[in-house]
């Protein structure tokens, strides 16, 4: 039986776990909030705490939870003993704990924030794409704008304006890929995980 978790070093390891049996299994989350660790979801932008559904940073508060970090007083723990964890998720209306992305990876585009694993998904379920990663790129009028690495199916034609409509069909006007870099393959750690720095250092020669 498939099971995952959550937790970081600064948290003394697990904050979540999954509890999967044959009856009742969820596999897209990372499971529930682990015995005597609290966890709310932050509004990044006003600091407003949001319901079951809403997407922000997880601040997670615990016994196990670290003092700070050595000589970086700007990265601790809050005075009310929160975590800010830096990833972005949600909880559902049971409980149960979903990764979305890292704060840090975050496209501000006019005052907006967009996450790329948002664009990932539309553009993963474009029936010609195998393989894609969004990452931001500098842009003078809007701050930032959402660039879009992607893997062609063999023998596909599909172009990069069909493809930036096909994105801005599906999202908010302020979320769409405002370019498109054709490539063999993504860059990514033995895990699965997007290399964006790779991704960011192709951006002055490819654009």
């Amino acid at each position: 039986m498939i099971s995952q978790g959550y937790g970081m070093t600064e948290s003394a390891a697990v904050a979540t776990r999954g509890y999967n049996t044959k009856e009742i299994h969820n596999y897209t989350s990372v499971g529930l909030l682990a015995p005597n660790t609290q966890a709310k979801v932050v509004d990044w932008v006003t600091g407003s705490s949001l319901p079951p559904g809403g997407v922000g940073e997880l601040w997670l508060c615990t016994p196990g939870i670290m003092k700070g970090y050595l000589n970086n007083e700007e990265a601790t723990v809050d005075e009310n003993g929160w975590l800010h964890t830096g990833d972005i998720v949600y909880f559902d209306k049971d409980g149960y704990l979903y990764i979305v992305d890292r704060l840090k990876e975050v496209i501000k585009y006019k005052g907006f924030q967009i996450a790329p694993a948002d664009l990932e998904l539309v553009l993963m379920s474009h029936p010609d794409v195998v393989d894609a990663a969004v990452t931001a790129a500098s842009d003078e009028e809007a701050g930032e704008i959402p660039v879009a690495f992607v893997v062609r199916k063999n023998g596909s034609t599909l172009s990069k304006a069909s493809l930036i409509n096909f994105v801005a069909a599906k999202v908010a006007p302020y979320k769409k890929v405002r370019k498109v870099v054709y490539m063999k393959s993504i860059p990514r750690t033995p895990v699965g995980k997007i290399i964006r720095r790779e991704l960011k250092n192709l951006l002055p020669s490819r654009l």
